[in-house]
């Protein structure tokens, strides 16, 4: 399949960004309503790259190269060998759970690839990269034949592509109900069938670290709890108390038994069902510490107005709860909602609460979340840790 760009379009292309718009499409040779490995030309027939089409999608080219090579199985190969060396140099190799693919910013734009223990999770979430599933799971399996491979391609995405849910092994074993995995000599039981995501969610691993150091001592209000692992990192270090609201009755069960398998004691009270909004809107008792780490509220680009009137509601409340010099470590997961959009938000949130609020630090992913420099977008993590002067 060849694509050809409109007249003036080919800047982004020749800068690295990987997506290229239906509308900065002049006309397509070939099928336009089949996913395939398409070269990109600009107005005058000049080859520029090779990438994924997927005809549904608003972002209608997702650029995999930009040299001419082959998209094949070596292709994969070597891509997700580099994607495994990164990690052996940032990561201990003690650790099991990691995230090996991470869509753009390992250049493989629509894959997603999570390790947990002896499984990998795969996420396929374009068209184009799911017609090449099967060269990516046998590239996979092949350089980690000790490894099963299941699959989640769910989500908006996937229905934005026209493509149906995708659940199952592809390789190896089934996984059992709960798997066990070890993050910093903290263990934790993983739902891969069933969990949010692909039953964990990595990205926050350094941030539970931070809250870890500064938790001596403190009362800590952990919204969003899912099961539980900002919690113990809290009891870990030394909270006094620990408060955590989770609306899900199977992630309020699976927290339990996060905690109780470190040894970290459970008062009554502790774990709340509840919805976190409503807690935190109707909460009076004050907190040294209060976690806000919401799903996704922008799914969608449409969403990102309604989304912020949210966010600035959790913020609001969960600043108005914070005792004098407490801290508050907020969060948000879309790419709909900018880094400087969020920070306007919390500040228009610090300015309605009356509080004198310091910005102590940004947040932001792991090691093994990379994003590439030529696509911002792909820093979806940010958050901000924040104390309270008065």
């Amino acid at each position: 399949m060849k694509v050809f760009l409109k007249k003036g379009r080919e800047k982004p292309v020749l800068n690295g960004h990987p997506w290229i718009f239906s509308g900065a499409i002049e006309k397509v040779d070939g099928d336009p309503e089949a996913p395939a490995i398409c070269d990109v030309f600009d107005s005058a027939g000049q080859w520029l790259a090779r990438g994924l089409y997927s005809p549904r999608s608003q972002i209608r080219v997702r650029v995999l190269t930009w040299l001419d090579e082959n998209i094949d199985r070596a292709f994969f190969t070597r891509r997700l060998s580099q994607a495994a060396a990164l990690r052996e140099k940032h990561l201990p190799f003690s650790w099991d759970a990691y995230r090996l693919v991470n869509g753009e910013g390992d250049f493989l734009p629509g894959l997603v690839v999570d390790r947990y223990g002896d499984f990998f999770v795969v996420q396929f979430f374009t068209a184009g990269m799911d017609s090449l599933k099967d060269l990516v799971v046998d590239s996979l399996a092949a350089l980690f034949p000790s490894l099963s491979i299941y699959e989640r391609s769910e989500g908006g995405v996937r229905e934005e592509e026209g493509l149906s849910p995708a659940v199952g092994v592809l390789r190896g074993e089934e996984p059992p109900e709960l798997i066990q995995i070890e993050e910093r000599e903290l263990k934790f039981l993983v739902d891969i069938r069933k969990g949010q995501k692909t039953g964990f969610f990595l990205d926050q691993r350094d941030n539970r670290l931070l809250l870890s150091s500064l938790a001596q001592d403190k009362t800590v209000l952990n919204c969003f709890a899912y099961s539980g692992a900002f919690a113990a990192y809290a009891l870990r270090g030394g909270a006094k108390h620990v408060i955590s609201v989770e609306s899900s009755r199977p992630a309020v069960e699976l927290a339990k038994q996060n905690l109780a398998l470190n040894n970290l004691s459970l008062a009554e009270g502790e774990l709340v069902k509840a919805d976190a909004f409503s807690y935190l809107k109707y909460c009076k008792s004050p907190f040294d510490i209060v976690v806000v780490d919401p799903p996704s509220l922008a799914l969608k680009r449409a969403d990102a107005e309604p989304a912020s009137g949210s966010y600035k509601f959790l913020n609001l409340h969960a600043l108005g709860l914070l005792k004098p010099t407490g801290f508050l470590l907020t969060f948000c997961c879309s790419q709909h909602v900018s880094l400087d959009l969020f920070q306007k938000i919390v500040f228009g949130a610090a300015v309605d609460a009356s509080r004198r609020v310091q910005l102590i630090k940004r947040l932001g992913h792991p090691p093994d979340h990379p994003v590439s420099l030529h696509h911002p977008e792909g820093e979806y993590l940010k958050g901000f840790l924040l104390s309270v002067l008065e």
